[in-house]
């Protein structure tokens, strides 16, 4: 383990694995700070203090709480199979700079994924990022595959 703590490949994929962990992780109180804001509340005991009246109008749907709630959906989609395909791609030893390649191309896609995604950019740049984060993990996983394919 501490040899594996001590490989290039290994701190450069912590690094980034990290970072978009941390970013998928804000997404949660962003989407609180959205409900407060524009007063949407999904449960019933979110608006259990409230009078009767103020809770019928508080328990809604807000397009701006919907779409974080969806760019948070994605990230959980996308960022987990990029820590676990990441990890296994780590460990059959690629060269450090397409490591490097993958990992920032990836943490870059998914940081201008929620950026198209908060502040409405025009399509195609949400579609886009999206696509190069897919098909980043998609090419590590090819190239596991065809390290340690077994059958």
């Amino acid at each position: 383990m501490a040899k594996l703590m001590e490989d290039e490949v290994f701190k450069a994929f912590t690094t980034y694995a990290v970072i978009v962990v941390v970013k998928m992780l804000l997404m949660a109180p962003l989407t609180a700070f959205y409900r407060f804001t524009r007063g949407a509340f999904a449960n019933e005991e979110d608006v259990a203090r409230k009078p009767a009246e103020e809770r019928k109008k508080l328990l809604r749907n807000h397009p701006d709480v919907e779409r974080v709630r969806r760019c948070h959906q994605n990230d959980i989609e996308t960022i987990i199979p990029f820590v676990l395909v990441g990890l296994l791609y780590t460990l059959t030893g690629p060269v450090l700079s397409a490591a490097l390649l993958h990992f920032r191309i990836f943490a870059g896609s998914r940081i201008c994924h929620t950026i198209a995604y908060l502040f409405p950019l025009p399509q195609p740049s949400r579609g886009l990022s999206w696509v190069v984060g897919l098909l980043v993990n998609f090419s590590m996983s090819y190239s596991v595959l065809s390290t340690v394919l077994y059958l």
